[in-house]
């Protein structure tokens, strides 16, 4: 099992990382950045089994709050020929804020309940 929760580890921190390089054409792109920058360090602090539970929880609640915030009341998909161009940006940006908080959320259930079983 800890081998699964390790793969997804390394498999987020990747992902993160290209989220944050693609950010440089957009126009918050230092936010953006940062963003997607801080899950990449808490990815690999729980790589090296360092990340607090406590730590991945706020983040993710402040990822979840941020999905909230920014979702478009009226969604329109991902594609920029789907609708208008602000409303799938910030679906866009919503649904980034979501996986991010998912993440995390995934990497405080392993610390703070699986780890204590040695699974």
């Amino acid at each position: 099992m800890k081998i699964i929760f390790k793969s997804i580890g390394i498999l987020f921190t990747i992902l993160f990382v290209l989220s944050a390089a693609v950010q440089y054409n957009d126009p918050d792109a230092m936010l953006w950045i940062v963003i997607y920058g801080v899950p990449v360090l808490l990815s690999l602090l729980f790589l090296l089994d360092k990340l607090n539970a406590f730590v991945a929880l706020f983040f993710g609640t402040l990822a979840l709050i941020g999905f909230i915030y920014l979702y478009p009341s009226d969604f329109q998909g991902f594609d920029l020929n789907d609708g208008d161009i602000v409303t799938v940006e910030l679906g866009r940006e919503a649904f980034g804020l979501l996986i991010v908080s998912l993440v995390l959320f995934t990497y405080a259930f392993r610390i703070r309940y699986l780890a204590k079983s040695k699974v």
